[in-house]
């Protein structure tokens, strides 16, 4: 029988995860699925979990948590890839908060039905994203990377602790716009342009969705070998409060102060100011200088749905 590697975040959904530990064993008993689950103890600690399953033949890795646990095993998966040490699929279980990465591939939120797509077997090919921030090393991304506004929401979020999911991405972006409104001089290249302007917010896209109900790319593909960006020029306070709800239900491309784009690389240089900047709501920088991120088609292999999956070839 396939070995599945669960590796479950306790810290996910503010510790609600770890009461998920025999819900998820039990599910997966009862589907009769050979596994074993190990907790992780620290950021950073499902890259080494996710690596080493892979290193040590595991057919199936899953990442039960929230956007940053999956991008954790992402990481882990890619880096065992990259030096030949195996590439399973990869499944999620999402027991954390936000599950953009979840949402944009179309991996079904409630515990069953995630643990059914994994029993079922069927798995589809997704694009991933790599991104690099100054000299610092490569991070890899499923979903997408936030620079600026977007990127302060989700710093402002995560010390919010009363509130979870949508709701606390919703506040924070409230409360962002008292904090960060004036935007930096930023330098965005991509698909032979050339763009220096104020940028309020530049999201890079392979998913659809940030923040748990942000709709940045409304026609992102994860498969499509493409980025999506949305970029907002600098607007008053009064016009980041009226943009919100245009991003919740994504029709923010009709503003004159939203531009969108795709391309398969794209640059960004803060020409004045700093970037902050986050991948799969993971931080990568809050004053980087320059991020570079390009799309590596089709290399992961991810649990779906039987409605959901590839056409058999």
């Amino acid at each position: 029988m396939t070995r599945h590697r669960i590796i479950l975040n306790p810290a996910a959904d503010r510790g609600a995860a770890a009461n998920m530990q025999r819900p998820i064993e039990q599910a997966f008993q009862s589907r009769g699925l050979a596994f074993d689950l190990v907790l992780t103890e620290r950021p950073g600690h499902a890259i080494e979990l996710a690596r080493s399953a892979a290193a040590e033949g595991c057919e199936a890795v899953i990442a039960a948590g929230g956007d940053g646990t999956a991008n954790e095993v992402l990481n882990g998966l890619m880096q065992a890839r990259q030096v030949g040490r195996g590439h399973p699929p990869m499944g999620v279980l999402c027991v954390g908060r936000g599950n953009d990465f979840a949402f944009g591939v179309g991996i079904p939120k409630e515990l069953n039905a995630g643990c059914d797509a994994i029993a079922a077997g069927l798995t589809k090919k997704i694009d991933v994203g790599r991104v690099v921030e100054d000299d610092a090393e490569a991070r890899y991304f499923g979903n997408g990377v936030g620079i600026g506004f977007d990127a302060v929401v989700g710093f402002v979020a995560a010390r919010l602790k009363r509130l979870h999911g949508f709701p606390a991405y919703l506040v924070a972006a409230l409360k962002t716009i008292f904090v960060y409104f004036k935007a930096p001089r930023v330098r965005v290249e991509y698909a032979g342009q050339s763009k220096d302007f104020m940028a309020l917010m530049v999201s890079i896209m392979n998913g659809r969705r940030m923040g748990g109900g942000f709709m940045m790319a409304p026609n992102g593909d994860p498969g499509d070998g493409m980025l999506d960006l949305c970029i907002a020029a600098q607007v008053s306070r009064l016009g980041i409060l009226a943009l919100i709800p245009r991003f919740m239900n994504g029709t923010q491309a009709t503003r004159p102060s939203i531009s969108t784009g795709r391309a398969d690389h794209v640059s960004v240089t803060a020409i004045q100011g700093t970037l902050p900047a986050h991948a799969d709501g993971e931080t990568l920088c809050e004053a980087g200088s320059k991020l570079t991120i390009e799309i590596l088609p089709r290399q992961m292999e991810v649990f779906v749905p039987r409605f959901d999956s590839e056409p058999e070839r």
